[in-house]
């Protein structure tokens, strides 16, 4: 009697094609002539490109958002943001509680996989957390901006004003007020603080958020060292990003200080605003507030290296993640020190989180190098303006040094594969490498020492 294999997708597997469906729907969506403002449809391929990018929280656009698309479309592209941001799993997740549905063990798994945590415990609780927190600091967002939009927009101030809150928070960085991004409002405290707060927030990460909150709560009136009762994965991932901000924009600050075509002719005070939040924005937004073509070629190397790292894990942001990167500088050092172990705040750093980082980064650094020498191959575009475009699909960014508009129909086709592989690639590495091995030692090859450095 011949017994049937049951066909099971694995975590990866679903998490692959959950964001692969997305996309494939969102661009039949916007294909449609309802979605384009003219009535008349858009190039399929370009389709696939803005729903590419909109899943993926990456923001680089062929077309501009604010004069392409109907209402209809502009609404399409918001839910693939959000869908992409949060994550289909997560969506799902929530829609099974709502309709108070229990969750089975594979869906918890799936949850766990997903988020790349380490319990299970407690994850209908995390999926609401995440879903309400997500509502309250959209809508705290969107009000916000409406003081700005609505006297500049009139009623329509109110659909933008949700619009960007929603693409800032989940750091896609498209917007519908102009096809020069946020350049208009440059010098807009209000804007510049508002977006800074939803991308930073969005890029932190669910975890940091509760162990905060955790924290807040559970301390006394005299004790004030809330940093000290942070997890080590709090404190990495805010100190590292308060770091590169302040970092970052400090060098910023320096190398555009006398540039004409950026921040040269601005005030002090402005000149300070813009280089903060191009330093904010790098760390996988994607807004921009000055032309990036202009940038001098020194703070476009320090922009490059910035969305390279990106936010933090169990976020909305990309990048190969602060985390990653602190755990690899250390390791590094210690090696350097000759210490037997990498340490991180007076806590060891385990053999396995360094593995990871290190797979992670490789990963992320391999997309990046293959994605560059296909662009460079297929279009006329400069090394720089190709590093700057690939790491910023990579990194799920959407900064573009005004390439992405000029790319042929196989430098879109590159753009698109490369952004997908950013956003997915890192989820579905860090499942795999959490999945136990089936052979794991059950045979050993012999070791032998080979030269380095």
């Amino acid at each position: 009697m011949i017994r049937k294999r049951k066909f099971a997708l694995s975590t990866t597997q679903i998490i692959l094609l959950s964001f692969l469906v997305t996309i494939l729907v969102g661009s039949a969506l916007l294909a449609l002539p309802i979605s384009s403002a003219s009535g008349k449809g858009v190039r399929y391929l370009d389709a696939l490109f803005t729903a590419t990018t909109s899943t993926c929280v990456t923001g680089l656009v062929t077309l501009p958002t604010v004069s392409t698309w109907s209402v209809f479309g502009q609404i399409v592209i918001l839910l693939l943001i959000q869908v992409g941001g949060l994550g289909i799993i997560t969506i799902m997740s929530g829609l099974m509680l709502l309709l108070n549905r229990k969750m089975g063990i594979s869906d918890r798994l799936l949850i766990q996989d997903s988020f790349n945590l380490n319990t299970m415990s407690g994850l209908a609780k995390f999926i609401k957390n995440v879903l309400l927190g997500t509502l309250i600091i959209e809508g705290i967002g969107a009000l916000a901006y409406m003081f700005v939009f609505i006297p500049d927009f009139g009623a329509k101030g109110i659909w933008i004003s949700v619009f960007n809150s929603v693409s800032a928070f989940c750091n896609a960085g498209i917007d519908i007020i102009a096809e020069n991004s946020l350049c208009n409002y440059a010098t807009n405290p209000l804007i510049n603080i508002v977006t800074s707060a939803l991308i930073v927030l969005g890029g932190l990460g669910y975890i940091v958020w509760w162990d905060v909150i955790r924290v807040v709560k559970s301390r006394s009136r005299k004790d004030r060292k809330i940093f000290r009762r942070l997890t080590l994965h709090s404190k990495i991932a805010i100190t590292v990003t308060l770091g590169l901000i302040f970092i970052g924009a400090v060098l910023l600050f320096i190398f555009e200080y006398a540039n004409p075509l950026t921040i040269g002719g601005m005030s002090l005070f402005d000149k300070i605003q813009v280089s903060f939040f191009q330093s904010v924005t790098t760390r996988t937004a994607g807004f921009a507030s000055v032309p990036q073509e202009n940038l001098t070629n020194a703070s476009a190397a320090v922009s490059i290296i910035l969305m390279l790292i990106g936010g933090s894990p169990v976020g909305t942001a990309g990048g190969i993640k602060t985390v990653t990167i602190a755990i690899l500088i250390c390791s590094a050092l210690a090696t350097i020190r000759n210490k037997n172990s990498a340490t991180l705040f007076g806590r060891r750093v385990s053999e396995e989180s360094i593995k990871k980082a290190v797979a992670v980064a490789v990963t992320f650094l391999s997309i990046c190098t293959m994605s560059t020498v296909l662009l460079m191959a297929t279009s006329n575009a400069s090394a720089l303006d190709a590093v700057y475009e690939t790491v910023s699909a990579t990194a799920t960014v959407g900064l573009s040094r005004n390439l992405t508009a000029t790319l042929n129909a196989f430098g879109k086709l590159i753009i698109i594969i490369t952004m997908y592989l950013g956003r997915v690639g890192p989820i579905s590495l860090a499942v795999a490498l959490g999945s136990k091995s089936k052979n794991q030692n059950v045979i050993s090859e012999p070791t032998e020492d080979i030269s380095i450095g």
